[in-house]
C-alpha cells in the first residue's frame, strides 16, 4: 500500500504522527466502452463550449454558479489560500459511545500507521480507545476538503472513518407509511421466531460477490474458447537492431569485400604438407648433390 497523506493526531498535548492509507478497494471488474461496429475504444475529450477546442486539464479552473445564475471562477491559487488546504493535523474533538453514531453517517475508511521511530504515543492512544470503549470524533482535511471522522481501533490498528455531515443525510417521509395499522401480536411473534432461526454471529467470510465470480468465469471461458468476441493481443515485435550497430555491421561487410573476402568468411588455413609434396621438394636437392659429386675412379689397369 502507498500512503496518501501524512499528519498527526492532536490528542490533548500529545501529538501522534501518522501515515494514512486507503483501507478498502473495489473488486469489480473494469470495462472499457467500445464502438459496437468495430470494437474501437471510445474517447472523451474536454471540449470548450465557446471555441469548440479540446482543453488540457492544466488549463481548467472551477466555476460556481449561484441559484441566481451568477458565476464565480476560482483558480488553484484561490483554493490554496483557504486554511483547510494547509491542515495536516487531526484534532480530537471529543470521545463518544460508538453506538450513538448512526451507520448512515459512515463514508470511507482509512488505516493509520505510526510515522515515528518510537510509536509509543500511537499505542497509548489505541489502548486507551479500547479500554474506554469509545470512538474519538476528529476533524480530517483531505484533498482540500474538511471532513468529520470517527477514530477507532481494529485489531490493534487505528482506523479513521470519515463521516457525512448531518446536513448531507436527506430527510425522508413516505406518505404510504402514514396511518398504517400496527402489526398484530401473533404476527410479531411469528416474525421474531423467524428471526431467531436465522440468527448467528456475523462472519463476513461467508458472503461472496456471486455476480463478480460468474462474470470472471464468463470472461475466462470466452478467452479460452477463442470466441469471436475475443480480440487477441498482438504479439510483441522482435526488437529492432540498433541503428549504430547496423551501420557498424555494414561498414565491416564493405571492408571485407574490399579485401577480397566475402561476408565474414575466415581466411583459409595453409594446407598441411603431405609425404608426396615433401618427396617432391627433396628431389631437386638430390639432383644438385649428384652433379657436384666427383665421378668414381675405375680400377687400375682397366
Amino acid at each position: 500500500m502507498r500512503s496518501i497523506w501524512k499528519g498527526s493526531i492532536a490528542f490533548g498535548l500529545v501529538n501522534v504522527p501518522v501515515k494514512v492509507y486507503t483501507a478498502t478497494e473495489d473488486h469489480d471488474i473494469k470495462f472499457h466502452q467500445v464502438h459496437a461496429a468495430d470494437g474501437g475504444r471510445i474517447r472523451y475529450e474536454r471540449l470548450c463550449t465557446v471555441d469548440g477546442q479540446p482543453v488540457q486539464y492544466s488549463d481548467i479552473d472551477r466555476a460556481y454558479e449561484s441559484p441566481d445564475g451568477d458565476r464565480v471562477i476560482l483558480t488553484d491559487e484561490d483554493f490554496a489560500k483557504l486554511p483547510a488546504a494547509e491542515k495536516h493535523e487531526i484534532p480530537v474533538l471529543q470521545f463518544v459511545p460508538s453506538e450513538q453514531i448512526d451507520p448512515m453517517l459512515f463514508e470511507k475508511s482509512y488505516y493509520l500507521e505510526p510515522d515515528s521511530n518510537t510509536p509509543k504515543a500511537y499505542v497509548l492512544l489505541a489502548k486507551t480507545l479500547e479500554r474506554v470503549d469509545r470512538v474519538a470524533l476528529v476533524h480530517f482535511t483531505l484533498r482540500q476538503k474538511t471532513r468529520l471522522g470517527a477514530l477507532r481501533v481494529r485489531d490493534g490498528v487505528l482506523v479513521l472513518q470519515t463521516l457525512l455531515w448531518p446536513d448531507e443525510v436527506r430527510a425522508v417521509a413516505f406518505d404510504k407509511l402514514e396511518d398504517v395499522a400496527e402489526p398484530k401480536k401473533q404476527e410479531l411473534q411469528m416474525a421474531e421466531t423467524l428471526v431467531d432461526t436465522l440468527s448467528d454471529d456475523f462472519d463476513p467470510s461467508l458472503y461472496v460477490d456471486e455476480y463478480q465470480i460468474e462474470l470472471k468465469k464468463l470472461l475466462d471461458e470466452a478467452i479460452a474458447s477463442g470466441s469471436s468476441k475475443v480480440t487477441r493481443a498482438p504479439e510483441a515485435a522482435a526488437p529492432e537492431m540498433d541503428a549504430e550497430v547496423v551501420d557498424l555491421v555494414a561498414a565491416l561487410q564493405r571492408s571485407l569485400e574490399a579485401s577480397g573476402r566475402k561476408g565474414g568468411s575466415a581466411p583459409a588455413a595453409p594446407a598441411k604438407a603431405t609425404k608426396a609434396t615433401k618427396a617432391a621438394e627433396k628431389k631437386p636437392a638430390a639432383k644438385k648433390a649428384a652433379k657436384k659429386a666427383p665421378a668414381k675412379q675405375t680400377r687400375k689397369g682397366a
